[in-house]
């Protein structure tokens, strides 16, 4: 299944409601409420809940559904409001390396706050304070039960599914000190979506993905998720060893060689242009680049 969060009026970011994508070409959707007015608006709480996840699944397989062009969509992130957003950072020896990095003995983690999310489509926004914003394609996945202390063997029974995000990145910033988080969470900057893909559409733990990101048509990223330095597996268990985690929890896994902080001359962002990121099986998340308004 392939679920997303979408805005029903675009001028109104309060509200949200969760739609399904008819296939994986995503050119189709319908509303979950439209068909059944008893489930819930909230992606997190139909990915926390088995009678849900198991109503919405009779749903896809119903065959009189209206199912309406998604062009036109407002979609938000995946999950809006995550209680953790945990990030890792050098999961690719190439991009450790590009960096300036020793392949690292223990993954770098930090977070992100939902005030830095963005849905697809929507504008990635480039702050007055700083021009040297920088793309990272990365594979996210959502947990979709509360965990701790995971292994090797049921790890991945905690995943709801898996996304795509794109960790825009304030390079000066991220260097004014040596924990990224500063760099990491400028408002609208994380690039989340367009959607929820269930375990069952993937190869385990996404194992084996095409992994891009293409700036203004120019692919500035190709990798593949089978160069992990950590895998899906060992990242949920590392994670869980330190802390509980939530359904609706995001977890963001590393970007591969080729950001542009590292090319010469260095290549950031501007205001006009267009950052895809594209992980097979999962789709495209599209964003234009925007100048900040006055708030």
């Amino acid at each position: 299944m392939r679920l997303f969060t979408y805005y029903p009026n675009p001028s109104n970011k309060q509200v949200t409601n969760v739609g399904i994508f008819k296939d994986a070409t995503q050119k189709e959707c319908i509303a979950l409420t439209e068909v059944d007015a008893n489930l819930p608006a909230s992606l997190l709480e139909i990915i926390a809940s088995p009678s849900s996840m198991k109503r919405v699944k009779e749903i896809q397989g119903q065959a009189n559904l209206s199912w309406k062009s998604s062009d036109g969509i407002a979609f938000a992130p995946v999950i809006p409001k995550p209680e953790k957003i945990v990030c890792m950072g050098l999961n690719y020896a190439d991009h450790a390396k590009e960096g300036g990095h020793d392949r690292p003995e223990y993954p770098s983690f930090f977070m992100r706050v939902p005030s830095s999310l963005l849905g697809h489509e929507q504008p990635m926004i480039v702050p007055p304070v700083s021009d040297k914003l920088d793309y990272e394609a990365e594979l996210a996945f959502i947990i979709g039960k509360q965990c701790h202390r995971l292994t090797k063997e049921n790890a991945l029974e905690a995943i709801a599914g898996y996304s795509i995000f794109n960790d825009g990145s304030m390079r000066d910033y991220q260097r004014k000190t040596n924990q990224w988080t500063i760099g990491k969470n400028f408002d609208q900057t994380g690039g989340f979506g367009p959607c929820l893909v269930t375990p069952d559409e993937l190869p385990l733990g996404a194992h084996g993905l095409r992994i891009q990101s293409r700036l203004n048509g120019k692919i500035m990223q190709d990798s593949n998720t089978e160069h992990f330095l950590w895998d899906v597996v060992e990242t949920l268990v590392l994670i869980s060893e330190v802390m509980t985690l939530e359904p609706g929890d995001v977890v963001i896994t590393g970007t591969p060689a080729g950001v542009g902080y590292a090319r010469t001359p260095p290549v950031f962002m501007r205001a006009g242009d267009i950052i895809e990121i594209e992980i097979d099986g999962i789709g495209i998340l599209k964003n234009p680049i925007a100048n900040e308004t006055t708030k």
